[in-house]
C-alpha cells in the first residue's frame, strides 16, 4: 500500500496559502487541516483570560485545553490575535503540545496542511512542500482588505507594520522557525490571483506523484 499523500504548505501570513490548500485539499479530496488556527485559537483563549504569551506557562496549558471548538470561532484574525499568535507560536512547550494533533491529522486518508513548519516540522516526509510567499506590501494589502471586509477598521500602515514585525518574530525564533524546507518549491503569489496559484500549484502535485522533478 503507498504510503498517503501529504501536501505541507508554508508561509508567512496572507501569502495566500490557506485558500491554495483549501482549494487543493478540495480537488485532491483530502482532509485540511489551518494549523496556524490552532496558535490562534491558543492565543485568543489566552487573551479572553486576561493572560500574556509572555507567561509561557499560561500559554503552554491553553494549548493542552484547545477544544475544536476554539477552531472555529470568528475572532481569531484580529490585529491583537495576529501579535499574540506570533509570540504563542514561539514557546517550545505551546508548539511540542499541538505537534501530536498536527501529525496525527490526515493519517490513514493523507491530508493538504497549511501553517509554518508543515514541511521542515511536522511532516518532513511529506510527498509534496510548497512555500508560498508574496512581498510583505502584498501580504498586508490583502489582510487590510480581509479585516475592512469582516468590518474592522485597521490602517494599512499598522498593518504592514505588524506583519513585518512578525515575520521578523517567525523567523527568528528558536522552535521551529518560519523557512523553506530544503526540497520545497517556491510559489511567489505577488502577483498571482488566487486561479494562477491553484493552476501552478497542480501541476506541482502532479508531477511530485509520479516522482517527476518539479522545473
Amino acid at each position: 500500500m503507498s504510503a498517503p499523500l501529504i501536501i505541507a504548505i508554508d508561509g508567512p501570513a496572507a501569502a495566500g496559502k490557506g485558500t491554495l490548500a483549501r482549494r487543493l485539499a478540495a480537488a485532491l479530496d483530502l482532509p485540511y487541516l489551518d494549523t496556524g488556527l490552532l496558535y490562534r485559537a491558543t492565543a485568543r483563549r489566552l487573551l479572553d483570560a486576561g493572560q500574556s504569551f509572555t507567561h509561557p506557562e499560561a500559554a503552554i496549558a491553553q494549548a493542552h485545553a484547545l477544544q475544536p471548538a476554539d477552531l472555529d470561532r470568528t475572532d481569531l484574525r484580529t490585529p491583537d490575535v495576529d501579535r499574540a499568535a506570533a509570540g504563542v507560536a514561539s514557546i517550545p512547550g505551546v508548539r511540542a503540545a499541538l505537534l501530536a494533533f498536527q501529525r496525527n491529522f490526515g493519517h490513514t486518508r493523507g491530508a493538504v496542511l497549511d501553517g509554518r513548519d508543515i514541511g521542515t516540522v511536522i511532516f518532513p516526509d511529506a510527498t509534496v512542500k510548497l512555500f508560498v510567499n508574496a512581498s510583505v506590501e502584498a501580504r498586508a494589502y490583502r489582510r487590510w482588505l480581509e479585516l475592512k471586509s469582516r468590518g474592522i477598521d485597521a490602517n494599512l500602515q499598522t498593518v504592514t507594520d505588524d506583519m513585518a514585525a512578525r515575520d521578523a518574530a517567525d523567523a527568528a525564533r528558536t522552535a521551529a522557525p518560519l523557512r523553506p524546507a530544503d526540497d520545497a518549491i517556491l510559489l511567489d503569489t505577488t502577483k498571482l490571483g488566487p486561479d494562477e496559484a491553484f493552476e501552478k500549484a497542480m501541476q506541482i502535485v502532479e508531477t511530485r506523484k509520479t516522482g517527476g522533478a518539479v522545473p
